[in-house]
């Protein structure tokens, strides 16, 4: 019941979820998120980090990037099925239209030092 609980409370937050969906149409690092979300920097990695601990998304560094991306959900039929359902669930939501609508003017080359 541990990893239920630790995955339902992961995707407790409306800004958890918002970058949930932004992962599904690229991996980005924390500036992006924080751009994206108009987060302070160390409050969308606090949120990264509680999604990553959930097993939601995984991380990857190259070179000064840490990138964040969706986990395959492969170690948990809870991050599995709920990472399937965001897919679908939430397209049509006004935020969530203006998010992913604003992604292609997102990128890290223009708005992150490192």
């Amino acid at each position: 019941m541990r990893d239920f609980i630790k995955v339902m409370k992961a995707l407790s937050d409306p800004n958890r979820v918002k970058m949930i969906k932004l992962l599904q149409h690229k991996v980005m690092c924390v500036c992006e998120m924080q751009e994206a979300l108009g987060l302070a920097q160390s409050t969308a990695s606090k949120h990264l980090k509680i999604l990553e601990e959930a097993d939601l998304i995984t991380y990857s560094k190259e070179g000064l990037w840490v990138n964040y991306r969706l986990a395959d959900g492969s170690d948990s039929p809870y991050v599995a099925n709920m990472l399937g359902n965001l897919k679908h669930w939430l397209e049509n939501d006004a935020d969530v239209e203006a998010l992913v609508e604003r992604l292609p003017g997102i990128r890290r080359e223009f708005i992150c030092k490192g």
